[in-house]
């Protein structure tokens, strides 16, 4: 499951700072002025193929009143979400006596939490949290948020080293192909969940926000083993008030790791909205498979269903590798065909290709259409090799990959798609350069070149890269 991190501490010790440097984003606004960040943000971060959200609080001062009071309330709330909390202090500014009341707050709260030193930069670290070491925290990790300084060796020891044997856990916790329903409050998930298994599993009901956990279940459909997953609808944050429902939408958002294919469930009748986008978005991020399924489609008209088809091709063109689905959760039409969408989206996600049939799509691909110029040199793809699964990632080798246009790996992400007849489950590419072995290295003439070089200097001749040429082949 994806680690939950919460950042928490005083106004103005960086934890906005550290949540940008975690997410490699901008999203949170940093000054140098305490208070600025009131409301919790949710950001997603990824070291070294281990995801993981972060969350970033506003400022705790220990005896808040009014706008604070509400500030240290959602504080807390996102130290209650998470499943590690980091404990940030100003080593600069050295121990404040609120400090101490959020690390006794903390211990009462029986989380697992850490003590980071930030700001330690242009100072002796060791000094900077001498101070601090008093809290009585097992672990305490010195960081420059700033400057990026000390956070890859903090996550490194924070995050699960054993995300195999968790893996394992989970598959034999949940059998088979873990297929995720998601979608907005009320689009029909639970009905289709319920359709899906062939009884009624989970609560229906007419009102948004039935679903407040997520659910997983196991069962068999033809001797084949899976397990849905029933999750909370998600609603645009700034219609997000009660706490149950943002605790809702991070068991969501592990729900989408979890599976390996995704169901995204759209309204018919509201049609495509933002929203569903966005959920999209973060399917894709995820790397997860993606079917979707245009619900609630019985009844309409056929001006309104040719309109919704319209609607979703134009706005999921970029998605034409996903199968669509239009269906009735209710009345069960549709709900079974999607079950070969689903064998065929997981095949594509965990299939195993070998290094010399990737090698040679990669020739044909390089050979039809050949990689552009850069500074007058050719970009050389050189072979490919698969790297993972779920989603796969393909690794080429060659020269000044970096260099390589978005066109042009879209190009090849199509051409493998294509060959390789991977549908639904998105494929990553890594592109790595090999070194050049005569990067550091100068030319050194030989000793004829130099007397030549000498006499042409003596008698005034401009030294000629032509005439070097030419000494060399003699």
């Amino acid at each position: 499951m994806t680690p939950v991190i919460a950042l928490v501490g005083r106004p103005n010790v960086g934890k906005s700072t550290l949540f940008n440097q975690m997410t490699r984003t901008r999203d949170a606004l940093v000054a140098d002025f305490p208070g600025l960040t009131r409301d919790r943000k949710y950001g997603e971060g990824n070291y070294e193929g281990q995801r993981f959200i972060v969350i970033d609080t506003g400022g705790l001062t220990g005896d808040e009143e009014g706008l604070d009071a509400e500030m240290a309330r959602q504080s807390m709330q996102a130290v209650e979400e998470a499943d590690i909390v980091l404990f940030l202090v100003d080593g600069k500014a050295g121990l404040n006596g609120g400090d101490e009341l959020i690390a006794s707050h903390l211990r009462k709260t029986g989380k697992r939490a850490h003590l980071v030193v930030n700001k330690t930069d242009g100072q002796d670290p060791d000094i900077a949290a001498s101070d601090f070491y008093g809290l009585g925290f097992e672990s305490t990790y010195l960081i420059a948020a700033s400057h990026n300084r000390g956070i890859r060796s903090m996550l490194e020891e924070l995050l699960p080293s054993a995300e195999e044997v968790e893996e394992q856990d989970r598959a034999d916790r949940y059998p088979g192909i873990r297929i995720g329903i998601v979608g907005r409050p009320n689009v029909g998930k639970s009905t289709l969940v319920n359709r899906m298994l062939g009884e009624d599993r989970v609560v229906v009901y007419d009102m948004p926000g039935t679903t407040r956990d997520s659910v997983y279940i196991p069962y068999e459909r033809h001797d084949k083993q899976y397990t849905l997953i029933d999750t909370a609808g998600v609603r645009r944050r700034k219609n997000v008030s009660e706490v149950v429902e943002k605790f809702s939408i991070i068991k969501t958002l592990q729900a989408i790791d979890d599976a390996h294919v995704v169901i995204l469930v759209i309204d018919a009748r509201e049609g495509l909205v933002d929203q569903d986008l966005h959920l999209i978005g973060f399917v894709l991020d995820a790397g997860r498979s993606l079917v979707i399924a245009v619900n609630k489609w019985d009844g309409m008209d056929p001006e309104d269903r040719a309109r919704v088809k319209e609607q979703v091709a134009r706005r999921l063109d970029f998605l034409d590798y996903a199968d669509k689905h239009f269906i009735s959760a209710l009345h069960g039409s549709g709900v079974g065909v999607m079950y070969e969408s689903v064998q065929a989206c997981y095949e594509s996600a965990m299939a195993k290709w070998p290094t010399n049939r990737l090698t040679a799509i990669l020739q044909d691909a390089t050979a039809q259409h050949q990689p552009p110029l850069v500074q007058g040199r050719r970009i050389k793809l050189r072979y490919a090799h698969q790297g993972g699964s779920n989603p796969p990632v393909i690794v080429v080798h060659g020269n000044q990959t970096d260099s390589l246009q978005g066109s042009y790996k879209r190009y090849l992400e199509n051409t493998f798609r294509s060959v390789l007849n991977v549908t639904g489950s998105p494929i990553r590419f890594e592109f790595r350069s090999s070194d050049n072995p005569y990067a550091n290295k100068v030319s050194r003439l030989t000793p004829r070149q130099k007397v030549k070089q000498d006499n042409d200097r003596k008698k005034g001749r401009p030294i000629r890269k032509k005439a070097r040429m030419k000494s060399k082949k003699r």
